[in-house]
């Protein structure tokens, strides 16, 4: 609906750029940043005008830029990658934010394009306005006032973000096309990745630039002080190829015995980034206890498109045969988490991913310093159940018990698939390895004497694991990570 604010502004927009063409994907991915830096410069300096005092003299508003690219062939192109290309011919495009920091992400996806089809890409802006709240976020410079603060409604004079226009409606497989009959080219639209970009600075405490491309999820605290003792152990080793840490705060340390502040406000989600070039170390995310939060946390870290994530918490053994401290492997999980029902249905599998299942393995076997056979006496591989209800332990434990049994499943946790089922949904590797910190069908109960034992003796390996397989995962040459299981009929080009 038109306001009447807008009946009697006029509308001001940045200069014109022309859509360009290109066969160049450096030149492609300057000309995204040239388009979105002036967009975000016309909309902060006219910001800092207003609120300086000047009154509105126009309803100010700039565009996301564009990728587009036009095919006309049904040829097929290499079967073997899940991503790089489109479905057939026709029209696709996607809008992008933040270019600088997706640099190097762009320049792959649309390298790949040209060179599977053949055909340059068009950039240039789109129809879609860049809400005033994101372009400031993009350069945390200046804060957008609360209402009332100014003398004028802000939404009179500047765009702002539009849920209704920001959802998961493309990886959720819905029938998609955007208002010129294009078909998107990539999962995540510019409004939904900078609405998580916001979310995960204020999550997390820490700049989406500092995620690392392999990201491990806990739910204890006492793997975070293991995480900083080994990152530090790394920054004192000559021969590591980490070349920092950072934590809550953006603060950021490249010497061993550097100190490290906490917080005056600890984050909801405390995270550390252990650095390495181009984005390949390793970040480690406590996300607390429970499925939401799980859902919470990967919901917006794969707007980064990370390569994969790991959950490397703690969970209830459910077999006799298992001992404190013994790995869980999960092969299969049992949903009974509900957060992502109305997203992914219960009935849809969620199928375990082999790189990401021989790097855990394989990773085990060697901080355990054992083989083959040997290594069941510590870890079993089977189903893993994530409920919603912390203590289930208190209700009838006859229905939960009989399927727990139904299911074979070998240990229950609260996270592991919510994590493992929206890696499925947003295309990102994922994987699974536990650590048994409770039977509670066995009578062994976690109590603060067990627990202190268990922790100062299984946290700090079981961690390493979870490092060393990332590191191993690092190896392997991009297009096998991301498994084709993880792709629909039609999918969208970009990873």
């Amino acid at each position: 609906m038109t306001t009447d604010a807008e009946r009697t502004l006029p509308l001001m927009t940045p200069p014109e750029f022309r859509p360009e063409a290109f066969t160049d994907a450096d030149a492609a991915v300057a000309r995204l940043e040239e388009l979105y830096d002036a967009g975000i410069d016309f909309l902060l300096a006219r910001f800092a005008e207003v609120v300086a005092g000047q009154p509105p003299q126009a309803r100010y508003r700039a565009f996301y830029p564009e990728i587009r690219v036009v095919t006309r062939s049904y040829a097929l192109t290499d079967s073997r990658l899940a991503y790089g290309h489109v479905a057939g011919p026709g029209t696709y495009a996607t809008t992008v934010t933040r270019p600088g920091l997706f640099r190097h992400y762009l320049r792959q996806q649309i390298a790949l394009l040209m060179e599977n089809h053949r055909v340059p890409v068009v950039i240039g802006v789109s129809a879609t306005p860049i809400p005033l709240h994101f372009a400031v976020a993009a350069r945390g410079e200046v804060t957008v006032p609360q209402d009332g603060v100014l003398d004028f409604a802000l939404r009179d004079v500047f765009d702002v973000p539009d849920l209704v226009t920001t959802g998961d409606e493309i990886v959720n497989d819905m029938e998609v096309k955007h208002p010129d009959g294009s078909t998107p080219l990539a999962l995540f639209t510019a409004q939904r990745i900078d609405y998580s970009l916001a979310r995960l600075s204020h999550y997390t405490a820490t700049s989406a630039a500092h995620f690392q491309n392999h990201v491990l999820f806990t739910n204890y605290q006492f793997y975070m002080d293991e995480f900083e003792a080994y990152a530090r152990a790394q920054l004192a080793d000559p021969d590591s190829d980490y070349t920092a840490l950072v934590g809550a705060g953006d603060v950021e340390i490249t010497e061993p015995d550097a100190p490290l502040p906490a917080p005056e406000k600890a984050p909801q989600m405390p995270t550390y980034h252990l650095k390495r070039a181009r984005g390949a170390g390793v970040t480690l995310v406590n996300i607390g206890v429970g499925p939401s939060n799980a859902k919470t946390a990967t919901d917006h870290i794969a707007v980064l498109r990370p390569h994969a994530w790991i959950m490397v918490g703690h969970c209830a053994g459910l077999r006799n045969s298992q001992s404190l401290g013994d790995f869980v492997l999960a092969h299969a999980y049992l949903r009974e988490d509900h957060v992502l029902d109305d997203d992914l249905p219960v009935w849809v599998p969620i199928p375990a991913l082999a790189e990401i299942q021989i790097a855990l393995q394989e990773a085990v076997a060697e901080l355990s310093h054992l083989e083959g056979f040997d290594v069941k006496r510590i870890m079993r591989t089977g189903t893993v159940a994530t409920i919603d209800n912390r203590n289930w332990e208190l209700r009838d434990q006859s229905g939960p018990v009989h399927r727990l049994s139904l299911s074979r499943a070998i240990a229950l946790d609260m996270e592991s698939a919510t994590i493992a089922a929206n890696g499925y949904r947003f295309r990102v590797p994922y994987g699974t390895l536990l650590c048994v910190s409770d039977k509670p069908l066995h009578g062994e109960l976690k109590l603060p004497g067990m627990a202190t034992d268990f922790y100062r003796t299984q946290v700090s390996r079981h961690l390493q694991i979870g490092i060393r397989a990332t590191e191993k995962l690092r190896e392997m040459p991009l297009e096998r990570i991301h498994s084709r299981k993880l792709r629909s009929f039609e999918e969208k080009a970009f990873l």
